[in-house]
């Protein structure tokens, strides 16, 4: 199975040195590279969030394979959606698929699909895949496209996801793709972003679903990010560090109605 990109020449440029001068210029290269199990990375065009996702991928060493999550936001394929074999094409080259690991997902959580259709036009995902390259060109993946909404499923796909990496033996990098509040005011956005944020650093899975809904926070990877901080906790993280936060309104100059973005390190 090949994917071919959906958003390359829309989210992020489609001309292969263009996007390495690109993500040479988001992701700084000094400094001590940090083992984290999980971030929190945003997935806007690269313009609005790049420099956002960059310093989370920049202060983290990045091994050699990673699961992404990230939300569905079309609607298509089943809910916990799977991407089982093959590779995804991308303008820096192809990124392969790590059938072992998806597979044990697959046997340690029994309502994620082997699903295709679900990562066609799915722009959460893919916007991953170019950092990850610059950090780690022989980097393999397992995508997960997630539509689901309760903690239940977020608690049994996060710790089968442990599960499958303990299978494994080897460091995995798990991603949760999600933006934080769209389309209200800058102030509005960072006082409820804060609350979520909180949450997450805090490693509260459940809690960060419950203050996100209470309080009307439209993080669109709030399942994502919940699942990671319970894959996260069971392979033994204790910490998360706020590693940068922005809106829009930084690039626009509008902070009337924006879309914030947070970068998340768990370790």
């Amino acid at each position: 199975m090949v994917r071919q990109p959906a958003v390359a020449g829309q989210f992020y440029t489609d001309e292969p040195k263009r996007l390495r001068g690109d993500l040479q210029r988001m992701v700084p290269a000094d400094g001590v590279k940090r083992r984290v199990m999980g971030i929190v990375s945003p997935h806007a065009g690269y313009v609005y969030s790049g420099r956002v996702a960059g310093a989370v991928y920049g202060a983290i060493a990045v091994p050699g394979t990673v699961i992404i999550l990230g939300p569905n936001h079309h609607g298509f394929g089943v809910p916990a959606a799977i991407y089982p074999e093959g590779e995804w094409i991308m303008p820096l080259g192809s990124v392969p698929i790590d059938k072992r690991l998806a597979a044990l997902v697959q046997q340690h959580v029994p309502f994620v699909e082997a699903d295709t259709s679900a990562h066609r036009f799915e722009h959460s995902l893919e916007v991953q895949v170019p950092f990850l390259q610059h950090c780690r060109p022989d980097v393999k993946i397992v995508p997960l496209c997630l539509g689901f909404g309760d903690y239940e499923r977020c608690r049994l796909l996060g710790e089968g996801v442990a599960k499958a990496i303990g299978e494994i033996g080897e460091d995995v990098l798990i991603v949760a793709s999600s933006d934080m509040t769209h389309y209200e005011s800058a102030d509005v956005a960072r006082a409820k972003d804060d609350l979520a944020i909180a949450e997450v650093l805090a490693l509260h899975p459940e809690e960060l679903l419950r203050i996100c809904r209470q309080n009307g926070i439209t993080m669109c990877g709030v399942v994502p990010t919940a699942v990671m901080l319970v894959a996260a906790k069971a392979l033994g993280a204790t910490s998360a560090e706020l590693m940068r936060y922005a809106t829009s309104g930084d690039v626009t100059g509008d902070n009337s109605q924006v879309v914030a973005y947070a970068a998340i390190a768990v370790y």
